[in-house]
Parts: C-alpha cells; structure tokens; sequence
C-alpha cells in the first residue's frame, strides 16, 4: 500500500462482556463477566499509557453502559467505536442502537465498526447508520467461523464507507489476530507483523481485555484460547508494540481512515 506518511501501527481492542466463558460451558453472569473485561481493560489500558500509544477500543454498547466513567476516562486519550449493542447477539438495528447509545455517553461522534467475531454484515445498513469506517473484515480461513479468502487483504470502499481489514500476511494470509499473538512462537509474530507493516504501509491488529486476566479457573476453555494470559500476555504485548514503534506511528482507526480518504 504506497503511501507518503510512516507506516501506522492500529492495535486495536475489542470491548465486551466476557461471554466466551459462556461459549465454553461455564456459567457465569452479566456482572461477572464486565468485571473481568474491566479487570483485563485496566491492566491493558496501563500498558498503552506507558508506551504513550493511542488506540481504538471497539466497544459493545452493553458493556461502555455497564463502565461509563471507565469508558469516558479512556475517551479521553483513545477513540471509542462500535462493537455492536451486545456481543452474543446482532440484529441490524444494532448499527444504529450502539452508535447512539455509545454517542450519548460520550458525548461526540462515533465513526467506526467492527461487528463481534468479523460476522457479515450488509454494507448498506453499515452506510446508513453513519458509520465512516468498518473493520468487519477478515481476509483469511478461520475453521468454523468464516473462509473469506478472497476478499481483499488492503483498504476499500463500500458505498461511502471505508472496509479496514484485520491484517494478514501478504502472501499466505496468515492470521496475525489474537489467537497468533498467543500461540504463534513470539519472535516469529513479530517479524510477521513487522512483514505485513512494510509491505502494506500499516497494521491491524486486535485483542480483547479479558486475555489479560487469569484465565486458569476457566477449565472448559481450550488451552489455545487460554495460553499466555494475565501479566505474560500483557508483556508480550508490551514488546511487541516497543518492537513495532521502531518502524512506524501509533495510530487510531479513525485517524488512519482519514488518511485513507486524502
């Protein structure tokens, strides 16, 4: 992706209720599960201060009006968009529900999308909500959620909005989602984003704040989904994001959507 402006390195975040627990057999309630997003959120918000790094955190409606003085104090230095009303259910109406909801709390507008686990969603209803930018996308095969491999890996246009794609390698489409950060060997993550970085002229990348909590007590869920949670994921994160600064800029998604249409 050729482009004047330094590489621009978008770690994001997706802010929701802990309903993977739920996915997994565990029971657990909608209290408990904000507390231990708020809990990873924290910690993970720590981390970005030290760096002096701005992201995007991507938020579902359901959890900012569970936390709005966490939500609003993070506004401050980071953009706030919309991860959907909930995370275990959508319906289209939601596009516009959280949009408002998240911009009453807030109190200034909110540009961007990401449905919860890249699901599809119709690019005229995303249009017509007012959004600027979706990053609903994700260019590659993941087993039992989606195989899109043949949409586009770089930035487009659909309608009036701008599609900013999770990123994936250039030539293998090699995930470099949550999931890799975790269980991919680390040195080899990093030289992987590092690639893509380079050659696409920016990054995507995203997590979510309940991985940097302990994870142990959830027995049900899968050792893959649970590898090198709490205080090693916040330092592996930590590394990664020192290690990619050497070669680019922090930036938010809105901010790297305007440059985009410049």
């Amino acid at each position: 992706m050729a482009s004047t402006s330094p590489p621009r390195i978008l770690f994001t975040v997706d802010v929701e209720e802990f309903d993977t627990a739920l996915e997994y057999g565990h029971d657990l309630s909608l209290l408990d599960q904000i507390a231990v997003s708020t809990k990873g959120l924290r910690l993970l918000a720590e981390r970005f201060e030290a760096l002096n790094a701005r992201t995007t955190l991507f938020t579902t409606a359901n959890y900012a009006l569970h936390e709005p003085a966490l939500i609003n104090q993070l506004a401050q230095r980071h953009e706030i968009a919309s991860h959907g009303y909930y995370h275990t259910t959508f319906e289209p109406g939601d596009l516009a529900k959280s949009k408002q909801a998240l911009e009453t709390l807030l109190g200034k507008p909110v540009r961007g999308f990401r449905r919860a686990r890249m699901g599809d969603t119709n690019p005229q209803e995303v249009a017509e909500a007012g959004y600027i930018y979706n990053s609903s996308l994700h260019p590659t095969f993941i087993p039992g959620r989606y195989n899109h491999w043949g949409e586009p890996r770089l930035p487009f246009k659909e309608l009036s909005v701008w599609q900013i794609p999770a990123s994936v390698t250039p030539r293998l489409r090699l995930p470099l989602f949550w999931l890799s950060l975790k269980n991919f060997p680390f040195a080899f993550y990093k030289q992987l984003c590092l690639e893509t970085l380079r050659a696409d002229g920016y990054v995507n990348l995203y997590v979510h704040p309940w991985e940097f909590t302990d994870l142990a007590a959830f027995d049900k869920i899968p050792a893959y989904v649970k590898r090198h949670s709490n205080h090693e994921l916040l330092d592996r994160v930590e590394t990664l994001l020192r290690f990619l600064r050497q070669h680019g800029d922090y930036a938010t998604m809105g901010e790297f959507a305007e440059t985009l249409s410049t």
